[in-house]
């Protein structure tokens, strides 16, 4: 098993809120990933005194040690577990009910010999790899389908569609939204490799349309998740017209991971 992953923020000048943990077993035959993009609130007040890497720290370190050690847990359960054990660490004086309150994207896979699951919510990007090449996406594409200029930008996201029925969902104080998640299991046998992506690092394949997610495993494999977001940040740099980037930011934190079974 080969385990490799690289993160970037988005700005020198800003903490980096995406968070990525992947680890095996002494035994070497199962393991979890762990992947999570903080949701940058716009400036103001977001009824938290705690910051989006605060919450992200939390959240993705309950997910790694929940997925390994509660394996009679679903990756469902341990999602909702995750959220209320980080929810009530600032249960007070944050006002968790805000609509801004600290959340984040989740990309989560657990594997042993016989199975990989894997869970998948809001815009985060799983990938799957068969021993034949065949790379299977696992995505939750409610941000995709929702009606063109609903969302404003990358950075301000309207608080009419996030966490609302007919909107998309991310892990933020409500357990329940686990439920909304992405989720399902493949035979051990029929993965090679699995890489997870936020999407500041899928930007080479959803924004720059530079390869199918295919060519972007391969990337991966050939040059490391550091070359990918490096590969990435050129061509954020080189879009001076903003033909790509439009009115998103010009870069994002960025976090990719390669786990070769």
């Amino acid at each position: 098993m080969r385990i490799e992953l690289a993160t970037e923020p988005g700005s020198p000048e800003r903490p980096n809120e995406d968070w990525v943990s992947a680890s095996a077993p002494a035994a070497g035959r199962g393991g979890v990933l762990v992947l999570l993009d903080g949701v940058t609130p716009p400036v103001g007040d977001d009824g938290c005194v705690h910051s989006v890497p605060w919450f992200t720290a939390r959240l993705g370190g309950a997910l790694a040690e929940l997925s390994a050690s509660r394996r009679d847990l679903t990756l469902t359960e341990i999602l909702a577990a995750s959220i209320r054990r980080t929810a009530d660490a600032h249960l007070s004086p944050c006002d968790l009910s805000h609509p801004r309150t600290p959340q984040a994207t989740v990309a989560l896979a657990r594997w042993d010999d016989e199975r990989v699951e894997h869970l998948v919510l809001s815009d985060s990007a799983l990938l799957v790899e068969a021993p034949d090449g065949t790379v299977r996406p696992l995505l939750d594409d409610r941000i995709d389908r929702l009606p063109p200029g609903t969302l404003a930008s990358e950075e301000i996201v309207d608080t009419r569609v996030r966490n609302k029925e007919g909107g998309f969902f991310t892990a933020a104080a409500d357990p329940s939204v686990s439920s909304r998640a992405v989720t399902g299991e493949t035979p051990r046998g029929e993965v090679r490799a699995l890489a997870a992506l936020t999407d500041g690092a899928s930007r080479w394949t959803e924004m720059f349309h530079r390869g199918d997610w295919k060519d972007t495993l391969t990337l991966l494999r050939q040059v490391g998740p550091h070359g990918l977001i490096s590969r990435v940040r050129k061509l954020e740099r080189a879009d001076s017209d903003r033909v790509h980037l439009r009115r998103g930011k010009t870069h994002d934190d960025a976090t990719a991971v390669l786990v070769e079974l």
